[in-house]
Formats: C-alpha cells, sequence, structure tokens
C-alpha cells in the first residue's frame, strides 16, 4: 500500500464570496497541491509527503460563467445589462462545460483534489459526483438522474415530459489535481436563468430544491447532506475547519 496516499479533506466553508474571490482561492489551494506532487517527484520515495485535498462551499452574488467549450451567442444580454439591470458579472473561465448562472440561494462545491489520493479516472470522478447530488435529492424524496450526453443532474429525467436541471457540473483537471465542481440549486432564484442558454441547452428548463419541495431549505443543511454522500462514495475523511484567510474580491 502507498503510505502517501491521503483520504483527508480540508472542508472549507466560505460563505457568500465574490466569484474572483472564490476562484483566487481554488488557484491557490490547486498550486499548493501541484507544488506539492512536483516536490515528491524531487524526493527519495521514503521521504515523499501526502499531498493535500480541499472542499470549499459557498454561494456566489449574481455571476455568470463561461467554459471553454461554451459559446457566448449562450449569453443573451450584453455584460454591461447584466450589470446595470440585474447587479450581475460575467467570467469566462478554464472549465468543462458551457455557460451557467451561480447566486445567492445556490450551492457551490469546489472539490480541489489530488486524485491519485482516489482514483485517476475523470470519468468516473464526474459520475461520482453526480451522484452525490441524486443520492442528496433522494434524501428530500425526489428522484434525480442523469441524461445520456448532458452532464449534471436532473429531474424528470428518464424520458418524462418536463426534463429540468437541478445541478450544474463543469470541472477542470491536470496532473489529476482538480479544479471547479457543481452548482446545486437550493433556493435559487430561477429568473436569473432567463439572460441564458443554461449550459447551451435550450429545449429542457431548470429548478430548484425549494421549487420542487414547495418551500425553502437551509444551504447548510443540504451542504451537510452532500458532504456526507462525497464521503461514503470517495471513501473520504472530511475534516471541517474554520476559513481563517482573507479573502479579498
Amino acid at each position: 500500500m502507498n503510505s502517501r496516499i491521503n483520504k483527508q479533506v480540508d472542508i472549507r466553508e466560505l460563505g457568500l464570496i465574490e466569484y474572483q474571490a472564490a476562484w483566487d482561492e481554488q488557484e491557490r489551494l490547486f498550486a499548493t497541491i501541484v507544488n506539492e506532487k512536483l516536490l515528491n517527484r524531487s524526493r527519495p520515495s521514503a521521504e515523499q509527503q501526502p499531498t493535500s485535498n480541499y472542499l470549499l462551499f459557498c454561494e456566489h452574488p449574481h455571476v455568470y460563467t463561461l467554459g471553454t467549450s461554451g459559446h457566448e451567442d449562450n449569453l443573451l444580454v450584453d455584460e454591461a445589462r447584466l450589470n446595470q439591470e440585474f447587479g450581475a458579472t460575467f467570467f469566462k473561465i478554464r472549465r468543462g462545460g458551457d455557460i451557467t448562472y451561480h447566486g445567492p440561494g445556490q450551492l457551490v462545491g469546489y472539490p480541489i483534489l489530488d486524485l491519485d489520493n482516489f482514483f485517476t479516472d475523470i470519468h468516473r470522478y464526474m459520475r461520482l459526483l453526480e451522484e452525490s447530488i441524486i443520492l442528496t435529492m433522494a434524501d428530500y424524496g425526489l428522484n434525480a438522474g442523469r441524461i445520456d450526453g448532458s452532464t449534471g443532474v436532473w429531474l424528470d429525467y428518464d424520458g418524462g415530459p418536463n426534463p429540468r436541471k437541478i445541478c450544474a457540473m463543469g470541472v477542470k483537471a491536470s496532473r489529476w489535481v482538480t479544479m471547479h465542481g457543481f452548482a446545486l440549486n437550493v433556493n435559487t432564484d430561477l429568473s436569473y436563468f432567463g439572460h441564458i442558454v443554461p449550459c447551451g441547452i435550450a429545449d429542457k428548463a431548470v429548478t430548484s430544491l425549494a421549487v420542487e419541495l414547495g418551500h425553502p431549505v437551509p444551504l447548510t443543511e443540504v451542504a451537510g447532506r452532500v458532504q456526507g454522500h462525497m464521503a461514503d462514495l470517495f471513501e473520504m475523511n472530511l475534516v471541517t475547519r474554520a476559513e481563517i484567510r482573507t479573502l479579498l474580491a
């Protein structure tokens, strides 16, 4: 057994945080892990150290993000109007997927993991992220699942008349270290999705946990359930710590 395998994951609860500040924090932690891996390469096997893993949870003010495989035409209003009328910002980012929206009431999760600590399989990684959300939806009595060719988690996914996405996903991985993650609509104002073609899919709707249940749900409660399912699926040892760094927007 490799003694350097580390399944401990440091959970950081960032609260409501500007997108740029969360992105900068992801980049910092990502670079930390990559540097740890590079240092290990220069050491004898007996002196190599375990690499770190992090799981960030947060909300963002209104923001739209466009992935590397996306099309800017899927943003239906110009950036100036987004900011002036809707108080939203726009970012082009280095992750998979098309365009999506983040805002208050949405649970955003950013796993920054060294997959060498778990498994080196991006397809499996994405499916387990989806499964953690599917199991969380089942906790609330909702039958969620996947639609072939459409990453993320859906309701009415199995040929029903009204397929609707409840969780979007987009990730980046380099040297088997992951960034970005998922956005689960909990108490999200869904009207903001009307300014984009969500994930580039024009013929399907979006929904939220609050809409499906008919009442709002505490974000911290949902986060706890997602964390529990991720811990089981990935065989993680979760460690929760207060985030003490000052993150500047």
